[in-house]
């Protein structure tokens, strides 16, 4: 049984190519133009353009409309819905029926901590709650003290 030598150990037949020597006379099949063709901007020594230039060609950022106004001052509120609420009073959740951010969070009903609550009005709500978040909508407070419960607005810098 022959084993191979490290010394004849060799590259698969095709699988290694030469380099393409470019610019190095006409013997070399790549002299000339150096495959840069005739004339023209990329012909020339020392061309370079920026990654996003389309060739004249009125630029994308420039084609597409724009239009409206996005305030730099948007706040994003994680929504919780009163119907998720009452699911949860149902389920023994909330010790002693208060609701802040803190709770939510821990409960699931928000996925990130350090984003400001807004309570919605959808669905019905039967558990006697006090509530404070970051926000309320006008049917949301109307359910929350027509259960008996509490509503109160918490400051957004205080999250």
């Amino acid at each position: 049984m022959n084993r191979p030598l490290l010394s004849s150990l060799q590259y698969p037949k095709g699988s290694r190519r030469k380099r393409k020597r470019i610019g190095r006379g006409q013997g070399s099949g790549h002299g000339g133009t150096a495959t840069r063709g005739h004339k023209g901007q990329n012909s020339r020594s020392g061309v370079s353009y920026r990654p996003w230039f389309e060739g004249g060609q009125m630029p994308l950022i420039r084609r597409v409309p724009k239009f409206g106004f996005h305030s730099p001052h948007r706040v994003e509120y994680a929504i919780v819905n009163v119907d998720v609420l009452e699911k949860l009073a149902a389920a023994g959740k909330f010790a002693d029926g208060k609701v802040n951010p803190e709770v939510l969070y821990s409960v699931g009903a928000v996925s990130k901590k350090s984003e400001p609550i807004k309570i919605l009005g959808n669905g019905a709500l039967k558990a006697r709650l006090e509530i404070s978040v970051h926000a309320f909508s006008k049917s949301a407070v109307q359910k929350i003290e027509a259960a008996g419960g509490r509503a109160e607005t918490i400051s957004s810098a205080a999250k």
